[in-house]
């Protein structure tokens, strides 16, 4: 039986059974988990689906990896659709992904909530980041899709409260491509520099109508909603109706429920701001009345304490006639004071005769006084004269005086020299002191043991010590005196 069987090789049996594989399951639905998902580096998407019992490889080709509307990550409930297919080089069979939906509302949900506690946790959504919404904005930036209802709804709104100039930046509001292209425009905005041929928006809005969990599904990627929290431009989301919430929504500076709503919470109405300066004006044109009324009866009131003017300019007229008067009256007695001074001095000016004697006077008793110190000058001259003469015969004297002082000092110096004791000492005598210093003048104050010093001529000292009982110790024999020489000295002992 055995040789009947037909043998194959390893490469016939596998692309048998990968015939028979990809013929019998060419189109299949699975539902499972992601797990182990990653991309490689030419596009192409691997991972597995599993659930409680079985493991399936899956792979995605980066064609139709482009075209999917899910992103796919771990842990999440997909359906794959595709055919399967078995890789001979690994004896294995797998999915070829070319769909992936999520599997149904709850898997959608639960990955909501993880994302959202992740950004949340990143501090995207933390209100202190958010910015404060510009009153009336000059220029308004729409990231909506050009063709809906959107757009229209939003124009109109602000053509009714108060318009405004928009710029719309028109993208995908859902499918493949949606969310990147939202980013995108929300980026792009952000990178057009103020004063610029293109005027930079004040404030975005971000819009679309409503639809279903997934149609709303590009507003809850991560791209859009970093975009969002990062954008430097106040941001208002108004994505689907009021009971709609995407992350967008949280990132956002501003939530509206609709797209109509963020155009009113945009821009004020200009009626109302009309209204509201009338009544402005109104209320300062009030003021200002009142406050002219009030000055003008307390001006008023002021007045009714002042004097008439008339009563008081009859006083002020009544003191110029008084002034006056006194003015004449001192200028008249001014006059007289005046002619009274000068016949005054005009009495006591003297005769030129007068003055001419008073002057010669003058010059001869000037002239006398010139002459006495004239003689007084020469006999001062004469003196000094007599005075510089004696000076000539000073030096000589001086110098006479000197050298009799020189000479008797020399003589009290040799005399002082004679009596001093050092002259003494240098004549062959010496000087005894004991002990303390003390001078002995007499041998018998000397005792057996005592220490003496004795001084010799050129200050030479020696010190000695006395034999006992104080008796001179025995003489030595005189030497010869050689004749001419002088008398010796004599014992002090």
């Amino acid at each position: 039986m055995t040789r009947n069987v037909q043998e194959l090789s390893v490469s016939e049996l596998s692309r048998a059974l990968k015939r028979t594989v990809e013929d019998s399951y060419s189109y299949v639905r699975v539902r499972g988990e992601i797990s182990g998902f990653k991309r490689a580096g030419s596009g192409h998407l691997y991972m597995a689906l599993k659930d409680e019992e079985a493991v399936l490889d899956a792979v995605c080709w980066r064609g139709s990896a482009a075209k999917l509307t899910v992103r796919p990550e771990d842990g999440l409930e997909i359906i794959a659709t595709g055919r399967l297919t078995t890789y001979p080089g690994r004896s294995k069979y797998q999915i070829v992904i070319e769909q992936i939906e999520l599997a149904g509302e709850g898997a959608l949900l639960k990955l909501l909530e993880e994302r959202k506690r992740k950004l949340a946790a990143e501090g995207l959504f933390d209100e202190d980041r958010k910015r404060r919404l510009p009153f009336l904005p000059e220029v308004i930036g729409v990231v909506t899709s050009p063709t809906g209802a959107v757009i229209r709804d939003i124009l109109h709104r602000l053509a009714d409260r108060f318009p405004r100039h928009v710029l719309l930046w028109p993208v995908l509001v859902q499918g493949d491509g949606a969310a990147e292209q939202v980013a995108a425009a929300i980026d792009g905005f952000n990178r057009i520099a103020p004063g610029g041929p293109v005027p930079r928006p004040d404030l975005l809005i971000v819009a679309r109508g409503g639809g279903s969990l997934e149609d709303l599904w590009s507003f809850n990627e991560e791209i859009v909603v970093r975009a969002a929290a990062t954008s430097q431009i106040p941001l208002i989301s108004a994505v689907g109706h009021e009971t709609d919430t995407t992350l967008i929504d949280f990132a956002s500076d501003r939530r509206a429920p609709t797209p109509t709503a963020a155009a009113e919470i945009a821009v004020p109405v200009r009626m109302d701001l009309l209204a509201d300066l009338n009544g402005f004006a109104q209320r300062i044109i009030q003021a200002v009345t009142r406050g002219v009324d009030n000055r003008t009866r307390f001006l008023e009131g002021l007045a009714r304490g002042l004097p008439h003017p008339k009563r008081m300019m009859e006083t002020k007229e009544q003191r110029l006639d008084d002034l006056s008067e006194r003015l004449a009256q001192a200028a008249r007695r001014a006059s007289e004071r005046r002619e009274d001074r000068l016949t005054t001095l005009a009495a006591r000016l003297r005769s030129p005769a007068d003055q001419l004697r008073g002057a010669g006077e003058k010059l001869s008793d000037r002239a006398d006084r010139l002459d006495r110190a004239a003689r007084s000058a020469l006999r001062r001259d004469a003196r000094r004269l007599t005075d510089l003469q004696a000076e000539t015969r000073m030096p000589d004297a001086v110098s006479r005086r000197m050298g009799d002082l020189a000479d008797r000092l020399k003589r009290l110096g040799s005399a002082v020299e004679a009596l001093s004791y050092k002259g003494t000492l240098a004549r062959g005598y010496a000087v005894v002191r004991d002990a303390d210093g003390n001078l002995v003048t007499d041998g018998a104050l000397l005792s057996g043991g005592m220490g003496i010093e004795i001084e010799f001529k050129e200050d030479t000292r020696v010190n000695a010590l006395v034999s006992d009982g104080g008796k001179p110790p025995p003489k030595k024999r005189k030497p010869a005196a050689k004749p001419g020489a002088g008398a010796a000295q004599e014992e002090l002992f």
